[in-house]
């Protein structure tokens, strides 16, 4: 499939019912503009959904390890005591 498009065959797909690679344009099979905008728009908003979840939780780690290292200072203090 990719040597046909190296070739400059750009209507060559696979045909799933015969397994061979072939002119979809002579099968009259067309995947509209629209289509591949959508997926392309479905792919982005998944990758920005994933990195805005793993700034959350990288955010969240680094918030548990400035309580822990404030919890620990607050404990070296010496107490004062009346």
């Amino acid at each position: 499939l990719r040597s046909a498009h190296d070739r400059g065959e750009k209507y060559t797909g696979i045909d799933v019912f015969e397994g061979k690679v072939v002119n979809m344009l002579d099968k009259d099979v067309l995947e509209p503009l629209i289509v591949k905008l959508h997926a392309l728009k479905t792919a982005t908003e998944a990758a920005t959904m994933i990195l805005r979840i793993d700034d959350i939780i990288a955010a969240s780690k680094l918030e548990e390890e400035e309580k822990k290292k404030e919890k620990e200072e607050e404990e070296e203090k010496p107490g004062t005591e009346f």
